[in-house]
């Protein structure tokens, strides 16, 4: 399943946020696939499009950066798929 992953920092040390990322990684489970991800400009949030069989793979992963990060996880699906899934009933 793909997620849409939006990391919020706000209210968050954010240079303790990219010490933890520089000195430990993204601490995410190895399941966990991480297809794309952007910084807004602001570096307030992190956007990232994900893939994971279920999505408790994700929760284990926002366990570890609960203290600083608060995490929105949307699963989605691309519009190809999308369209796919649709067909018969359009």
């Amino acid at each position: 399943m793909l997620f849409f992953v939006i990391e919020d920092f706000h209210g968050a040390d954010r240079k303790e946020i990219y010490r933890r990322f520089r000195d430990k990684g993204r601490l995410k489970p190895d399941e966990l696939v991480v297809h794309h991800s952007w910084i807004a400009a602001d570096m307030s949030r992190c956007f990232l499009l994900v893939e994971a069989d279920d999505v408790t793979i994700l929760q284990r992963w926002a366990i570890e950066w609960n203290d600083l990060v608060e995490f929105e996880i949307i699963p989605v699906a691309s519009s190809k798929d999308m369209v796919v899934a649709l067909a018969a009933h359009l």
